[in-house]
């Protein structure tokens, strides 16, 4: 069989090379008792190396626990667990320095190996297959790979810098396929909610059910001509455009000013919310069409937070739907009823971490495309 793989990176085309994993990778095997340096963490399948919480904590039952010695492990090795394979006792310390339990095989890249490569192709259940074969024991719970039986097999793989480029690619991967469930969360429950460690937020206070009308409030600035033609706002794409042929001062005093983390809305097409008729002013100041309602901030606000929140239809349509009336001619929103709305919000500092979190992920996505 062909080690040169059908699909490849720009600029590599050497065939993969059979190799065996103690090229790759070599035993650590110090043992020490926990330190402040190395402290006492548990290795959890599918996540890896991570804190212990209750579950795990079995420090109880251990008798003279501080003197106790434990495996030391280090950013980008290699663990797994005999006993655990096939429910994902295997994987890469993406932790760093730590102490953990003596019945986990360590290793750590040699020279010719990319961690976060070999880290995903060992945990293929292909590979973990090639290892059961060397699983010795006849009773569950006392199997071992012995790492010498380990360290013989034999695998493919490319040079280090396409492990590199392949490695760094599908981390890229993992990290938009979580981005997107928690914005897919965020969008049908108008919670954060997304449990990875990697995506907590630092303030845990709850978020609190808070009225529109504390939160903003109408406005009707009206322009005093003080913003030139050239600060007349698109709502739909929120730039500002210059329009020459309004010359009429009166004409131009119908305009409202919007200034920077305001919401506008236009009541009758209020069913254009989606398409840029309700949206959060993230530009600057500038001028807007009389047809808009104007909404201004009164209480500390995050401009991106604020930004993604109203962008949500799953969230802001059904709020729309409620504050919007029919007649025979036209819906419309009335301002008044959406400012009785209700919604959960977080605090400042959650806002803020929230707000960068899908600015970075938007920023992911247009890379990706």
């Amino acid at each position: 069989m062909s080690n040169t793989p059908n699909i490849r990176f720009a600029g590599f085309t050497d065939a993969w090379k059979q190799r065996k994993v103690s090229e790759l990778l070599e035993e650590r095997n110090e043992q020490a008792p926990e330190s402040d340096d190395y402290p006492l963490m548990a290795f959890i399948a599918n996540e890896g190396v991570a804190p212990k919480g209750e579950r795990y904590d079995r420090g109880a039952l251990v008798k003279d626990a501080k003197n106790k010695n434990y495996k030391k492990t280090e950013l980008g090795d290699f663990i797994y667990s005999s006993n655990n394979l096939e429910t994902g006792s295997i994987g890469l310390n993406n932790y760093g320095n730590a102490s953990i339990s003596p019945v986990y095989s360590i290793f750590k890249p040699t020279g010719i190996a990319d961690s976060d490569f070999i880290g995903r192709r060992f945990a293929r259940r292909d590979f973990i297959n090639e290892m059961v074969k060397w699983r010795q024991g006849v009773v569950y719970g006392q199997w071992k790979i012995h790492e010498t039986d380990f360290l013989k097999i034999e695998i493919a793989v490319p040079s280090l810098d396409e492990q590199r480029v392949i490695g760094s690619f599908l981390s890229e991967i993992d990290n938009l396929i979580t981005l997107h469930q928690c914005k897919y969360y965020y969008s049908q429950t108008g919670s954060f909610g997304c449990e990875s460690e990697q995506f907590l937020l630092h303030n845990a206070a709850a978020w609190k059910q808070r009225k529109f009308s504390d939160l903003y409030e109408k406005v009707t600035e009206k322009n005093d001509l003080s913003f030139g033609n050239d600060k007349i706002i698109s709502v739909a794409n929120m730039y500002y455009k210059e329009d020459t042929s309004k010359s009429d001062d009166d004409y131009m005093r119908t305009y409202n000013v919007m200034r920077l983390g305001d919401i506008a809305f236009e009541g009758n097409k209020s069913k254009n919310y989606a398409h840029g008729r309700f949206v959060e002013n993230t530009i600057g100041d500038g001028i807007v069409s009389h047809v808009f309602d104007v909404f201004r901030p009164i209480t500390e606000y995050d401009l991106l937070f604020w930004k993604y929140l109203i962008n949500y239809e799953g969230i802001m349509g059904k709020i729309m739907v409620r504050c919007t009336k029919a007649s025979t001619m036209m819906t419309n929103l009335v301002a008044n009823d959406f400012l009785k709305e209700s919604i959960l919000v977080p605090s400042i500092a959650e806002q803020r971490e929230i707000g960068i979190f899908f600015e970075n992920l938007d920023n992911l996505i247009t890379l990706h495309q």
